[in-house]
């Protein structure tokens, strides 16, 4: 059996505030191997901070311990600062939500995707890393490249601000992508754009994908795998394909949740939450 490229076993996330500890993340345990993994749930159940933990992004005052936490072998708790930092952006990338807020405002899109790739390849000089950074911004289809490499983020569209994070996030290849509602921003048909755009990029890489969503039925057509979590809990786990057949009756009441074309129900159901999903 092919050993898993990321390890997480009782993964949890705490944040010792002045008016007590909480808990984001409670006992999150999975493993990872060259596929696609769907997290989804609604905000403020975890999965956003499960994806920044395994970065080593979780903020103060948060604090994050776990049994294992593992990239190809790697201890991710007592890995060095040096270390971490190699494998940011090198081996393991993460698109943020917004790229309004994950761009630099003063550096034109070009410069940082080269920025991106000479902090991970300290060889390269500037041509190769300027044909590398219009290599990608093509491989996500910006039409013009070379245009789109002198804009600024203010200047360009929040589709094509997405490409350009994914452009930067993927110049170095990494093992592991990890991606963060990364088309909550967007409009529909862009949304699809972009996913496809992504779905080509992982394919043809051969990464592997964290995909965090609140979408389930995006997930279920993307993923190979879901986690369904609840207040910092994985309470449920399997095939993207079988979402519609989950037994846990939070996953149920979000499946009867979702509107359809076909029927016109009203009003629409709601999730009747039973506090024991929670402990």
């Amino acid at each position: 059996m092919t050993k898993p490229l990321l390890e997480v076993e009782d993964l949890r996330v705490r944040f010792h505030l002045r008016t007590g500890t909480v808990e984001a993340v409670r006992g999150v345990s999975f493993q990872l191997g060259r596929e696609r993994l769907g997290i989804v749930g609604e905000s403020g159940s975890g999965k956003s901070q499960t994806g920044r933990a395994i970065l080593g992004l979780t903020p103060p005052p948060g604090e994050v311990t776990a049994k294992r936490l593992t990239f190809d072998g790697i201890d991710l708790l007592t890995a060095s600062t040096k270390t971490l930092r190699q494998l940011r952006g090198g081996r393991i990338s993460m698109v943020m939500q917004d790229p309004k807020y994950s761009l630099n405002p003063v550096m034109t899109i070009g410069e940082q995707i080269i920025e991106a790739y000479q902090a991970h390849d300290k060889s390269a000089n500037r041509k190769e890393a300027r044909d590398r950074a219009l290599a990608m911004l093509e491989a996500v289809k910006m039409r013009d490249p070379g245009r789109v490499f002198a804009l600024y983020p203010h200047e360009v569209s929040g589709g094509m601000g997405q490409r350009a994070m994914i452009a930067m996030m993927l110049v170095t290849e990494p093992d592991l992508l990890i991606a963060d509602e990364p088309t909550s921003a967007l409009d529909v048909t862009v949304s699809m754009e972009v996913l496809r755009i992504l779905d080509e990029l992982v394919a043809e890489r051969g990464m592997s994908l964290i995909f965090i969503s609140h979408d389930l039925k995006l997930v279920s057509s993307f993923c190979d795998r879901v986690l369904v979590m609840y207040a910092g809990r994985v309470v449920e786990e399997l095939e993207a394909k079988h979402l519609r057949e989950a037994k846990h009756p939070y996953t149920q009441g979000l499946m009867r949740c979702l509107p359809t074309l076909a029927d016109d129900v009203r009003p629409l159901p709601t999730l009747n939450r039973d506090p024991a999903w929670a402990r």
